[in-house]
């Protein structure tokens, strides 16, 4: 990157002085501005942009053999007529939708679905709480990826009062029953949730006020989940003991690095599948410090508790 900089401050892109100085030479050694596609532009700031496209370009490359290992994996379950659920869960702005989008980025849109339900309806309040996800369940060689789920019901619909006590004590009942049951007839289930810190999250979500391409994304529940952590970290922690089974487990993602997070999310994916031809080149062992099993998130939140006197994660 300095050398590039140096061949463009020595060429003729730079701006030309005005007035000649006794400090003329000095200046043109070390510009201040630079003109790019005939836009004056800040040395500092062109540096600096740059640094980002470089670093943005080497992830995007770094994902690009596990996107084809999920074309592969895709493949499997087409030929097998088998069924795939992913689950994303986690706070607000912990990084599920960029997963989302960096995984299909190349996959067989025929074959995949994202579903993410708004507000339930007056005729789906009626209904069996399970009933509108199991209208979106996957067919034979399908992966169905729930931009949150039923989850909602364990999480961000007991803190802030949107179902009754009763309604989220039968969830607790049910719900491992409820997997446990399809994914014995055959349905390859993976439950993910994307575990972000309390200050990264407060960063996440002043970038989106200040960003008008991202202030769509900031909702009332949003401004509020700062102001209600500790309230959400307890039922996470209930969620997680209370549903992390053998027969569907969780994986939660640390996911503080966009990044990290993307790439190991791909990877508990890709393990999930006993696809063919796999690429021996390729690394398939999730980072110890990204990947962490639901039940050893239990065993750490427990420590916490115990030796703090709350959660702190």
């Amino acid at each position: 990157m300095t050398e590039v900089v140096e061949h463009i401050a020595e060429s003729t892109l730079v701006k030309p002085e005005v007035e000649k100085t006794d400090t003329s030479d000095m200046d043109a050694r070390n510009p201040q501005s630079i003109y790019v596609d005939g836009q004056e532009t800040q040395l500092s700031e062109f540096i600096r942009e740059s640094k980002k496209a470089v670093k943005r370009r080497r992830e995007e490359m770094d994902l690009k053999p596990y996107q084809a290992e999920l074309i592969k994996m895709q493949h499997h379950l087409e030929d097998k007529s088998k069924r795939m659920i992913i689950l994303f869960e986690g706070r607000d702005a912990a990084g599920k939708g960029g997963t989302i989008r960096r995984m299909t980025r190349y996959m067989n849109e025929k074959h995949y679905r994202v579903v993410a339900l708004g507000k339930p309806t007056d005729v789906q309040r009626s209904q069996w709480f399970f009933q509108k996800y199991v209208e979106q369940f996957p067919r034979g060689g399908e992966v169905v990826m729930f931009d949150r789920s039923w989850y909602n019901r364990a999480m961000v619909e007991p803190v802030f009062g949107f179902c009754t006590e009763e309604e989220y004590s039968n969830f607790k009942i049910g719900v491992v029953g409820f997997e446990k049951d399809f994914v014995r007839q055959g349905t390859i289930l993976v439950k993910l949730y994307f575990s972000v810190s309390k200050e990264e999250q407060g960063n996440r979500f002043e970038r989106r006020k200040n960003d008008p391409l991202r202030q769509w994304k900031l909702s009332e529940v949003d401004v509020q989940a700062q102001e209600r952590w500790d309230d959400f970290t307890q039922m996470k922690y209930e969620m997680l003991r209370r549903t992390h089974t053998s027969n569907a487990p969780w994986t939660i993602i640390r996911s503080d690095n966009k990044h990290k997070a993307r790439l190991n999310a791909m990877k508990v994916v890709l393990n999930a599948v006993p696809y063919e031809d796999r690429d021996p080149n390729i690394d398939f062992v999730p980072d110890p410090e990204v990947v962490i099993s639901g039940s050893r998130e239990i065993e750490l939140m427990d420590a916490q508790r115990i030796s703090l006197g709350k959660f702190t994660a």
